[in-house]
């Protein structure tokens, strides 16, 4: 079973917990047969090599991975480390905004919030909620697929590096909970637009798929 480091960038509130767990716990759920290890990394809790796991995954934030708090750039130095190392990485919302951003692209926001369920021109359908967007990519990544409103949703970085925009691992509750929480901050006819696209067909496994067989090499 390969050993994947989880890099935590952000918890999950406490008033949240009871809907999906933290994000270790959602995680957990959507990637079966990897042992998952917890690094706190935004609470300073980080790996001492870059092959101390087999493989790699960091989460979403409420941050902006060009903001320049110690823990994000000692956390950008170390995904550029992985780049390097050619360490299996998989990047998710933050996380693959901070791929891109790591590895000599560009990350910024967006003008806009990306929220709800959308399709990507790939076919599968998942949940996002960001502000920030990859706005320029590396030298040697690739995009995958793009949804209406992010051109960059999907991206390889060389040959062991996945980035996700979309958040596979959210329960659709948890979605529903953080737009009703946010709604002044995003504004009530995108929220209302959000909450409707709940309902339709996901493709989460599929995205889960993608994600497993990055880490496994």
């Amino acid at each position: 079973m390969p050993r994947i480091g989880l890099l935590e960038c952000d918890h999950v509130d406490d008033r949240f917990r009871s809907i999906g767990g933290d994000y270790f716990d959602m995680f957990e759920r959507l990637l079966p047969g990897v042992d998952l290890v917890r690094y706190d990394v935004i609470g300073g809790s980080f790996p001492s090599s870059v092959d101390e796991c087999d493989g790699w995954v960091a989460t979403g934030s409420r941050h902006s991975v060009y903001d320049e708090l110690d823990w994000i750039v000692r956390l950008r130095a170390l995904v550029a480390d992985l780049h390097v190392a050619r360490s299996p990485y998989v990047g998710v919302c933050f996380g693959h905004q901070l791929l891109a951003h790591s590895t000599g692209g560009r990350t910024d926001a967006a003008g806009f919030w990306g929220v709800g369920a959308h399709e990507l021109d790939s076919g599968e359908r998942l949940l996002y909620l960001h502000q920030d967007q990859v706005m320029a990519l590396p030298d040697d990544a690739k995009v995958l697929a793009s949804a209406d409103h992010c051109p960059n949703a999907v991206i390889t970085v060389g040959e062991s590096m996945l980035g996700i925009q979309a958040h596979p691992e959210f329960p659709a509750e948890y979605v529903e909970a953080l737009l009703h929480a946010r709604e002044e901050r995003i504004g009530h006819d995108v929220v209302e637009a959000a909450l409707a696209s709940l309902d339709a067909p996901r493709h989460e496994d599929v995205a889960a798929g993608w994600m497993l067989r990055t880490l496994q090499g």
